[in-house]
């Protein structure tokens, strides 16, 4: 449905998008995650039409949008601000865009009731913007977008402004009101766990650039590289070299580790010698006073470096050993925190040992 062909952009000296391509399909919920700078809103605009692209195509339905002003696109954004007007009621804000579009009287009634439904506010339609809570301004901000129908709706980071409890409840229903409208969403964010929860599919960017492109579960267990393991959730990075692969099985030397013997890269093929990394996500790690492993797990004796208590879980670092420099060598493992009376389970300093199966680590450059 929507798709950026080779997309540069540059303020400057400052390279904002670099070649940028990718496809999104009709229905789909895409969202463009990355750290600050990494181009995502660039690209958002430039969809929405705010920013014209210095080289490369923006096609909605195989068809240009770069001659087209943003309101003449079928497209609309949605912003962090929420961009209401203060003086219009709930039910004059959703119209407003109906009323320039030319709609009859009765044609906006009935789709301002509708919308109202879909958001679950029709009982707020007299209120003001000022009388809402800011997850209710959301989903009104949300509803005035989608209630001409757009093909496209873009999402500029509209719940980073909402507390943590209300940003999780709005989640949920962003998720349900994509499936009950079925517009297609191309949403922005910095927030992983966001981008894990809601999205069909992620493009994960860095200096302009697209990392990867793939459905979350994807992204999160098996990263292209160090950028995406390193940037989606908690994970262990352990860097070492390759001494040799052979079909399903690799080995490779770590420093302060020694030689382990991994689960290969089904898609990227390393030479003797080359430069690697070893992606083991902590909840992967099994941890405790005393382990028996499997012949088919990597096993170690460590000690307590830190913890950090999380409430629901602790997170443990494991100090497994020296590097040639002399540093230590630290593993993090989480454990859930369900043993009664206790709040962690281990204290800095205590002798424990940790081991995971061999699949569980992911092999990048």
């Amino acid at each position: 449905m929507l798709e950026i062909r080779d997309v540069s952009r540059r303020f400057g000296d400052y390279q904002a998008l670099n070649n940028v391509s990718l496809q999104v399909q009709a229905g789909e919920f895409f969202t463009l995650l990355g750290p600050s700078g990494c181009g995502k809103t660039t690209l958002l605009r430039a969809i929405a039409g705010f920013d014209t692209p210095d080289s490369g195509d923006i096609l909605l339905d195989g068809k240009s949008l770069l001659a087209l002003p943003p309101e003449k696109r079928p497209v609309h954004t949605v912003f962090q601000s929420y961009a209401l007007f203060p003086h219009l009621t709930v039910a004059e804000n959703i119209a407003f865009p109906l009323r320039m579009a030319g709609l009859s009287k009765s044609e906006i009634e009935q789709r301002v009731a509708k919308i109202l439904e879909d958001v679950r506010l029709p009982a707020k339609a007299g209120h003001y913007p000022e009388e809402l809570s800011g997850g209710q301004r959301q989903r009104i901000a949300i509803a005035r977008a989608l209630v001409n129908r757009p093909r496209l709706l873009l999402l500029d980071e509209p719940l980073s402004a909402l507390d943590a409890k209300l940003r999780e409840q709005m989640q949920i229903e962003l998720i349900n009101l994509q499936k009950d409208v079925g517009i297609t969403f191309v949403y922005v964010t910095h927030d992983q766990g966001e981008a894990l929860a809601l999205s069909h599919r992620i493009a994960v960017m860095n200096e302009g650039e697209i990392s990867q492109i793939d459905e979350p579960a994807t992204l999160y267990s098996c990263p292209d590289n160090r950028f995406v393991a390193d940037f989606i959730g908690q994970c262990n990075l352990l860097e070492g070299h390759i001494i040799e692969q052979r079909g399903e099985q690799t080995r490779i030397s770590i420093d302060g580790l020694g030689e382990l013997s991994v689960l290969s890269h089904p898609e990227i093929e390393f030479a003797d010698g080359d430069e690697c990394a070893l992606t083991l996500r902590p909840e992967k790690i099994r941890l405790a006073k005393e382990v028996s492993p499997d012949t088919d797990e990597v096993h170690f004796k460590g000690q307590v470096h830190d913890t950090l208590y999380l409430g629901d879980v602790t997170v443990y670092i494991i100090e497994v050993g020296q590097n040639s420099q002399g540093n230590s060598v630290l593993i993090e493992a989480l454990l859930a925190n369900n043993a009664p009376g206790r709040a962690r389970l281990f204290d800095n300093g205590d002798s424990v040992e940790i081991c995971w199966p061999r699949h569980a680590g992911h092999l990048v450059r």
